[in-house]
């Protein structure tokens, strides 16, 4: 066999592998170390093999993963994050679908903070899907909302999928980060839009609260929800202004955490634990993933499937618009199957070639592809979100519902996609302004 032969079988075993269930850091490493040996010998798939973990984890910008992952379980665990549904159905409780719309708003930022959409889908269904149900509001978009909403929290920086994507495209985490602020808030707004103009033309899927609030619980509102804002902008802000790199960001995240629910009088052992625990075992999952997929892409590049591929497609792709199109329609199908961390890291080095010879900017890219693996979550028939919302809930709400439920915000999904496609300006403005 050739190389390029050996390259597919390696692929074609991966999928394979990873549709059987088999954990994906594992099937990474296994393919990797067999297709390695097959190009070249045992001894040498043995050098490469033992290398690259040290040379992957050496790198300096990877300290910024735990660094913001402990950012958002410090938030979570020192109650910065309690109240936020509470708070964003006061402030939004009157418009048609409010409770709706306060999820939506409160799951983006919960999402942005824990940097998990499993995690949202899990803690909100348990805090907000009971009150929209109590309320009326159809089971369809009461679970609906809450396995979308999650979602958003990949685009609204900071993102542990943009820093891999940054370090394994070379590309700067810091525009990444400011990148998907427009495409995140856009995607939030369009929800609710949608979920208003539903409920307005049928207030039956989400009768209209009528309940007034005081001036005071406004206020006490906007106390329960101002910690976690002003974490991530005061993250943003700094690495905007290039005050510090995203790097450091992480750490002064972390940081600036601690001050707040110190000031909050909720900073104590017991939270400083919990949350260096659960930092330690994101930590090693991501990386895990991580050294599987910089293996993958060692094997694929001396099997040389990533320069054939390029050199097969770009003859009959025109423009960088359709390469985003036929990736799309790769990302959505797998995305059913493969969660988004090991599906961009496995793909990557197969499509970066492609991506580089049209003069594709990764920014751009990068936000799509992450907007592309997040719908993952949501689509049948291993739409994750989907799954935990219904472990949470059990027979209060059948799983076909909560499916159905999500199709109006995968089709707004969509629209978003398209937006993005058709107006990069949307994603490279603000990056533009750190040049």
């Amino acid at each position: 066999m050739d190389r390029l032969e050996i390259g597919i079988i390696g692929i074609i075993a991966t999928l394979i592998l990873i549709a059987a269930r088999m954990q994906v850091g594992v099937v990474l490493g296994i393919v990797s170390f067999v297709g390695i040996s097959a190009l070249t010998n045992t001894k040498a798939a043995w050098g490469i093999v033992t290398a690259i973990p040290h040379n992957f984890i050496a790198q300096w910008s990877l300290s910024a993963v735990p660094m913001f992952l402990v950012m958002g379980y410090l938030a979570s665990q020192t109650g910065l994050t309690k109240g936020l549904f509470s708070s964003a159905r006061i402030l939004l409780g009157r418009i048609p679908g409010g409770l709706a719309s306060a999820s939506v708003i409160a799951s983006a930022m919960f999402a942005s903070a824990s940097g998990s959409s499993v995690a949202t889908a899990a803690a909100f269904s348990r805090i907000a899907v009971p009150e929209m149900l109590k309320s009326n509001y159809k089971p369809c978009l009461s679970t609906g909302v809450i396995a979308a909403s999650g979602t958003l929290g990949s685009l609204i920086p900071p993102s542990v999928l943009m820093i891999l994507y940054g370090i394994f495209t070379e590309t700067s985490i810091g525009a990444l980060f400011v990148g998907g602020i427009i495409p995140g808030i856009l995607s939030a707004i369009i929800y609710v839009v949608m979920i208003t103009m539903r409920a307005k033309a049928d207030p039956e899927l989400a009768p209209l609260n009528e309940t007034t609030y005081s001036t005071a619980e406004l206020i006490a509102a906007i106390k329960d929800i101002w910690p976690l804002p002003t974490l991530i902008l005061g993250v943003l802000g700094g690495m905007f202004a290039g005050i510090f790199t995203p790097t450091e960001g992480g750490a002064i995240g972390a940081f600036i955490a601690a001050l707040i629910a110190l000031s909050r009088k909720s900073l104590n052992v017991k939270a400083v634990k919990n949350a260096l625990f659960e930092t330690a075992e994101g930590t090693c999952a991501v990386f895990f993933i991580a050294i599987g997929a910089s293996m993958f892409s060692k094997f694929m590049g001396l099997s040389t499937v990533p320069t054939e591929l390029a050199n097969t497609v770009l003859p009959y792709v025109d423009s960088p618009v359709a390469i985003i199109l036929a990736s799309s329609v790769l990302f959505i199908i797998l995305g059913m199957f493969v969660d988004g961390i090991s599906l961009m890291l496995l793909t990557i080095p197969i499509v970066l070639p492609v991506l580089t010879q049209q003069g594709v900017d990764l920014v751009w890219y990068g936000i799509i592809m992450i907007k592309l693996l997040e719908i993952g979550l949501i689509t049948p028939p291993v739409g994750m979100n989907v799954y935990v919302i219904k472990s949470a809930l059990g027979s209060k709400v059948e799983l076909t519902e909560i499916f159905k439920g999500t199709f109006w915000f995968l089709g707004m999904d969509i629209l978003t996609l398209i937006l993005l496609v058709l107006f990069p300006s949307i994603t490279l403005f603000l990056p533009s302004l750190m040049n």
